[in-house]
This record gives C-alpha cells, structure tokens and sequence, in this order.
C-alpha cells in the first residue's frame, strides 16, 4: 500500500472515531492523498464539480427526498394505515399486517427506509402499542423491517445512486426492485402470521362497509402516484430523474391542495428537512468522487479484480463475498458511502465476471437495507429508538425471523438472478 492511501485511509478513519460528518472526512482524505501524492490540490475540487455537473441523475435525490418528506407531512401516514387496515386488519396479528401493506404503498412513493420508519411507522407503532397483545419490542421489530422494502420498490434513492456509480439503467433497476420487494412483504407477512397465530395476537374489528368508501377515497389518492411514476417511465413519458420531480408535485398537490393539511410554517420545516438531507446525501456523494479518483489512480479496483479472478471464483460465489461484506459493513457505515466508495471497487470485478449489473445492484442494496436492521448496530434500529424510545435489546430479540426470513430471500435473488430480472427483461429492457 503506497504512502498516499495510507495517508487516505488514516485521515478517514481519524474522521470516523471524531465523529466528524461522513461527507467533510471522505473530502479532507482525499485532500490529503492528493498532498502526500505532491499534486495540485484544486483537483479535489476538479474532481467534485465535474462529477457533480455531469450527473443529470443525482437531481433525482433531493426531489424524492422532498416527495417523501410532503407526504410525511400530509397526513399521508394515516389515511395509508386506515386503508390498509380494511385489506389485511382481519388477518392474525392485524396491526402487524397493515405495517407492512403501507410499507409496500409507502415505499413507491418516498424510496428511503428512515422516511418510512420515521412516518408510517410510528403511526402503526401507536396503534398497536394502544394493545397489550403486541410487545413494544414486536412493534418496533415489525416497523424496522418493514421499512426495508422502501429502497427496493421503485423509486428508490439508494438505486439512484447505484445507477450513477455503475452505469447501469436506472428505469430497468426501477422496475427490477418490484419483484423482490413484493417478495419481501410476503416474507414478513408470513413472519408475522406465524408469531400472531403463536401468541394468538388479534384480529382487527371489522370496518363497517358503509365506511368503506371514504376510507377508499382517502387512500386511493395516494395510490396513483407509484402507478403514474411506473406508467411514465416504462412507457418513456419522463425520466426517472424527470419522475422524481414529478413525485414531489405530485405529493405537494396531495399534502397542500388536496389534503390541505400545510400550513406555512409545516411546508417551510419541509423544505428545511429536505434540504438538510439532500446536503448530507450531496456532501457525501462530493467526497466519494474525491475518493474513487484515489482509489483508481492507485489501481485499487483493478488489483482486487485481479486478485479475485485469479481465486477463480464463480458468480454465485463472488455474490456470496459481498453480501458477507456489506452485511457487516452496513451495520456500521451509511447506505450512501457504501454505494458511492465500495461499489466502484466492485465494479470491475462484476463486470470480468459478466454479473448483470441491474440485478447486482438490486442484490447490493438488498444487503444494505438488512444492515440497517442487522444488530447490533442497524441504523433504523437506533432511529426507531430515538422516536419511540423502544429499546434496541428489546427490537432484536423480537426481530429475528423477520431478519432470518430477509436473509434466506437475499440468498434466493442472489443465487436465482431471474427472480430480479425477469420483469425488466419481459418489459423489453435489455440489462446486461
């Protein structure tokens, strides 16, 4: 390893245990490889505004997190839940179900796990909390594995920006996210009925039916916008950066006009929240181009591609590498880094392989999200924390088969590619 990564890797590593923000260390490393390496440090900043200029898809990122934010805002969360509840509530472990079908709703409209957790969640949290049959633990469990399937049902920031590292089609990684992310409810859905028949947890009271077309007509709205969002992209009406911004005047529309639940003092805090994290998401993506100028000019992925070929590992077992890896790396390091640093690395090596990118990319961020449950150090296990004051010892114990049963599925789309690429490829995208 030459004296400039080293210089790389200490800086990053001193940022971590400061605790300085992610996006200002991976920066101030990569200035400081340039400074070791005797070159111009204005190439950090070439380096930034060049990939940030030439990244007509990263506009995508502030406009869904601004969507996800609106619909948070507008009493979206509960008229989803009441919906919901009509569908799945007379089912064992009622609440538990609805969690999880508003999830899958959610999740074509907001594409971040944290926005989920953090708006339908805690909705279905205070609700079933108001029951002594479901535990806190349970509650907090169900939520932070539902929330998982936000980033895998289009749209979906994380494949977004798997999109801007690897090239690959971000409608065909939009589309590809739809069968496993079906799969993933099924998988939970079936977790929760097996622990509610157990506990005998009960059903939900039946909704007369002369309630039912109101709470149809709340939830329906919210509906249509996974439906427009799809329909447009596939049928190549927008992009899906040009759908992002759809999503966002979509969900002001619903939360202001429609709803009329924003006043102006809700949407400016919006317009703040989204700002603050779309300038988390872009300080990071700044760094990380920083950092893979480094990274290549040292021959990193190149050598480690070498070094795998020459181990003669076959597809699946390459696949099986790195979901061991960013298992482990997801439960102590943001979703953004790990896209933005490590998969460029990959990159090579996926491609020597011929590993279809869109359905590497789906397998990655599938890993991801359950390394943000993954103990002991899942990151929507601590967010949930702080807004329900559920306690993370109680959330693991009460969480493994959802967790168990989001591995074995991992393992099914990662050993049968089909699984991820039969809906693209049946819609006419050509993937590989």
């Amino acid at each position: 390893m030459t004296a400039p990564l080293l210089a790389l890797i200490g800086v990053l590593v001193a940022g971590f245990f400061l605790r300085a923000p992610i996006g200002f260390s991976m920066m101030v490393s990569g200035v400081a490889y340039l400074a070791v390496k005797g070159q111009d440090l204005g190439m950090a900043a070439e380096q930034i505004l060049n990939g940030l200029y030439n990244s007509y898809v990263l506009l995508a990122v502030p406009l869904f997190i601004l969507a996800a934010n609106l619909m948070n805002a507008g009493t979206v969360s509960d008229r989803l839940f009441e919906f919901c509840r009509i569908l799945v509530g007379r089912l064992p472990g009622g609440l538990a179900q609805v969690d999880v079908l508003v999830s899958v709703i959610f999740s074509g409209m907001s594409g971040s796990a944290i926005a989920d957790a953090a708006g339908p969640g805690l909705v279905s949290i205070k609700q079933m909390l108001k029951k002594p049959e479901y535990s806190p633990g349970f509650a907090g469990a169900i939520v932070v594995a539902s929330a998982t399937i936000g980033p895998i049902i289009p749209p979906s920031i994380p494949l977004v920006i798997y999109g801007l590292v690897s090239g690959a089609s971000v409608g065909a990684l939009f589309i590809a996210g739809v069968v496993p992310g079906v799969l993933m409810a099924v998988v939970l859905m079936i977790a929760v009925h097996i622990i509610a028949t157990h506990r005998k947890m009960p059903k939900e009271d039946w909704i007369p039916l002369s309630e039912w077309p109101e709470i149809f007509y709340r939830g329906a709205l919210p509906l249509s916008l996974p439906i427009v969002l799809l329909t447009g992209i596939y049928t190549g009406a927008f992009t899906p950066t040009e759908a992002a911004a759809v999503a966002a005047l979509h969900a002001f529309i619903l939360a202001c006009v429609v709803y009329r639940a924003l006043t102006w003092r809700t949407f400016f805090n919006v317009i703040l929240e989204s700002t603050r994290g779309s300038s988390v998401i872009t300080m990071i993506i700044a760094g990380s181009f920083v950092m893979n100028y480094a990274f290549t000019a040292e021959g990193v992925p190149q050598h480690l591609a070498d070094w795998v070929l020459g181990m003669d590992f076959s597809k699946v077992q390459f696949l099986l590498m790195v979901n061991v890896l960013f298992l482990v790396l997801g439960c102590f390091m943001d979703v953004s880094v790990l896209l933005l640093v490590f998969v460029p690395i990959l990159m090579p090596i996926a491609n020597a392989l011929h590993i279809d990118l869109v359905h590497f990319g789906v397998v990655v961020v599938l890993n991801m999200m359950i390394g943000l449950i993954h103990p002991p150090f899942g990151m929507l296990l601590f967010v949930t924390n702080a807004l329900t004051g559920i306690p993370i010892k109680d959330m693991m114990v009460e969480g493994w088969m959802f967790l168990v049963g989001l591995l074995l599925l991992l393992l099914a789309i990662t050993t049968i590619p089909e699984i991820v690429l039969w809906l693209p490829h049946s819609m006419g995208y050509v993937t590989q």
